[in-house]
């Protein structure tokens, strides 16, 4: 990455400024902007998230805003109702309350001498999702929005749910949040205040995972804040972003066909990050993107950005299966539109049949999919984040749980881009059931490598706000949408579909063990074949601002472990957030942070799944000004019968290298089990 110091203009840092609310609520906010900015104003771009500006999201900020002041632009990066420095209480993610603090915000930064009254928002994940739902409440400065790794629909498409199955994420980033939001505000920003803030918080601390896994359907607390509901509300120009090592790809596809205001999508290689500094590379400029979408629609320059194709998409080369990748080889496609015109994507039907996966054969005869809730352990995770080895490894071991239907090799390899679908007839030995799909490149040596997936409740097989068990024995039609990917088959290798009844610790497991029977017949596969031309690199190389002044104290070490009990048969998979110890040399500042994650599931008994996650916090800082030191303890428990999830979990706080708590607080739930 090239650092960047000679920008067209001069700039300064506001390193602490409150914006107030109606209720009289102080929201902290940083800011960056031209020097000359009051004397001559210009358009503001607003981040807003609830991941504290001191610490948090510093390192990326850093990178970032200064760049864009630079170029001529105010920059704010505001920390929600009660995080960081903010004051009140945060209750829910996109709650109303968020929504409407940030309408003041916008209206109050439009107002501002050194703004010139036209906004735009950025975001990636939660600052991705509310740039969405910001633009759809349509408040008059905000004119376009770069929206990451984002969804439109809350419930098919976050960490939450997916196709209708409990993600482990769920309760995974239910943990994550109450130690993240249980973080103090800065004694050196908001002086002695900060413990009585700092106490409140962790009194009435929300217990998320409670109110998430209640609404096991698509019902109106999902609907709020999923853009999907009205897409004409959106009027704002929207530059959508992901890449294929991240989760969040789907809503590319139904966003660019159906938002009526200007739009773009690009798709790279990346995982949950900014990509001008994610992994795997290649990384891009996306600084220097995003400022011709900024000088476009906020200062009404030419750049050529809307000239040009409205899709571009990184087609990855088959690669050997491995747990983290540091580069993705592949080629740039565009296509003018999505859905893609024919000449550009075109589908493929393929039967899975006696003789595999081809074009001729049918299915003369019932097949079983019978696989153990232990099934998954080689998924990877559901969402790339913390640099660990968080992809799928070889699937080999997962294949031979499932049922698999192997094509003829490829001589000349074929490109895919899109959502291969899956068309089958099906039915359950239970009333419940998971149908879980995976696509994979299968090499000459054997390696099998994960392509892509899809997974699906068989309760809510044909609408998710609709609970409809299956009638054991009784067929019925499911149609199951994988991941959206750009993938190039390797000429010589095979493509697999592999069917299992469980996905273990992706989804959380059913009822009972439900065996699935897949009916005779013509189950077929759509498989979108690329045939958009390849074009050169089409962004320039990534470029930044000064990164932060950070001094590492012990540097993090992610890790990922399965371990499998031989006597019970239980498997458990360990998840290692470790994200080392850090200490931001301008304001001293220290954090350290460690998350460990047990899932564990039976082969057979689906009542000893179970999860167990417990997150440390620590920030301190040493000295005459600001002099504080805090540990928060954050646990999660769930572990479930037929009929009820028991949910528990506790905050246990500390000052100083004491052991004795200022705050401890239990959660105990029972929550009826409706559509998982």
């Amino acid at each position: 990455m090239k650092i960047k110091q000679d920008f067209p203009h001069r700039t300064r840092e506001i390193e602490n400024l409150w914006i107030p609310l109606a209720d009289g609520t102080r929201l902290a906010a940083r800011v960056w902007l031209p020097v000359d900015a009051e004397d001559n104003p210009v358009p503001a771009i607003l981040e807003y998230l609830p991941y504290r500006k001191r610490d948090g999201t510093a390192v990326r900020d850093e990178l970032t805003h200064p760049y864009f002041a630079g170029h001529g632009y105010a920059c704010i990066r505001v920390d929600m109702r009660g995080n960081g420095e903010s004051d009140g209480l945060m209750e829910d993610e996109y709650a109303p309350q968020e929504q409407a603090d940030a309408l003041e915000v916008i209206d109050w930064i439009a107002r501002q001498p050194w703004c010139n009254g036209n906004l735009g928002m950025m975001g990636i994940s939660w600052g991705g999702f509310n740039g969405l739902q910001l633009a759809a409440l349509r408040p008059e400065p905000l004119k376009a929005i770069i929206t990451l790794c984002s969804t439109d629909d809350r419930y098919a498409d976050d960490v939450h749910f997916k196709g209708g199955n409990m993600l482990l994420e769920n309760l995974g980033w239910a943990a994550t949040m109450l130690s993240f939001s249980a973080a103090p505000p800065d004694p050196a920003l908001v002086g002695g205040r900060w413990r009585d803030m700092w106490l409140k918080r962790l009194d009435e601390m929300p217990l998320l995972a409670d109110k998430w896994i209640t609404h096991q359907h698509r019902d109106a607390y999902w609907q709020h804040g999923s853009i999907c509901e009205n897409y004409a509300d959106i009027e704002a120009a929207v530059y959508m972003i992901s890449g294929w090592g991240d989760s969040y790809t789907n809503s590319i596809p139904r966003m660019m066909e159906h938002l009526t205001c200007p739009k773009k999508a690009l798709l790279g290689p990346w995982m949950h990050k900014y990509p001008h500094f994610a992994l795997p590379d290649p990384a891009i400029g996306f600084l220097q993107e995003a400022l011709r979408w900024w000088d476009y629609w906020l200062k009404g320059v030419e750049t050529g950005v809307m000239d040009e194709p409205a899709c571009t998409f990184y087609l990855q080369d088959g690669v050997p299966p491995a747990p983290k990748y540091l580069e993705r080889p592949g080629q740039w496609v565009h296509t003018q539109s999505w859905p893609a015109p024919h000449d550009e994507v075109e589908p493929l039907t393929l039967l899975l049949g006696d003789a595999g996966l081809g074009t001729t054969t049918p299915l003369s005869e019932d097949k079983l999919i019978a696989s153990p809730l232990t099934t998954g352990a080689h998924q990877g995770e559901y969402i790339p984040l913390w640099f660990g080895a968080d992809f799928p490894p070889d699937q080999r071991r997962d294949d031979a749980l499932s049922l698999t239907f192997d094509s003829a090799p490829y001589a000349e390899g074929i490109d895919i881009l899109g959502q291969p679908t899956l068309t089958l007839r099906l039915s359950s030995a239970e009333a419940c059931g998971q149908l879980h799909a995976r696509l994979c490149d299968v090499a000459p040596n054997g390696e099998s490598a994960l392509i892509t997936y899809g997974t699906l409740n068989l309760n809510l097989r044909d609408d998710p706000s609709t609970i409809t068990p299956p009638v054991p024995g009784e067929a019925f039609d499911v149609r199951l949408e994988m991941d959206l990917i750009g993938y190039r088959l390797p000429k010589g290798h095979r493509l697999r579909v592999a069917l299992s009844s469980a996905s273990f610790p992706l989804v959380w497991s059913p009822k009972r063990r439900a065996d699935l029977t897949l009916k005779a017949g013509a189950p077929t596969l759509e498989l979108p074949h690329a045939k958009a031309a390849y074009v050169p690199m089409p962004f320039e190389t990534p470029e930044s601002a000064t990164p932060c002044r950070v001094k590492t104290q012990r540097s993090g070490h992610p890790k990922r472990t399965l371990s499998e009990d031989v006597g019970s048969g239980e498997v458990s998979v360990i998840v290692e957030d470790d994200m080392g110890d850090v200490q931001f040399l301008d304001h001293g500042l220290q954090v350290e942070q460690y998350a460990k994650e047990v899932y564990t599931s039976h082969p057979d008994d689906a009542s000893r799944t179970r999860a167990d996650i417990e997150w440390v916090y620590r920030a301190r800082r040493e000295g005459d000004e600001g002099a504080f030191s805090v540990r928060v303890v954050s646990r999660y428990h769930l572990h479930c019968d037929e009929q009820t999830f028991y949910l528990s979990a506790e905050q246990l706080a500390y000052e100083a290298d004491s052991d004795d708590t200022v705050s401890h607080k239990r959660w105990e739930r029972e929550i009826p089990r409706t559509a998982v």
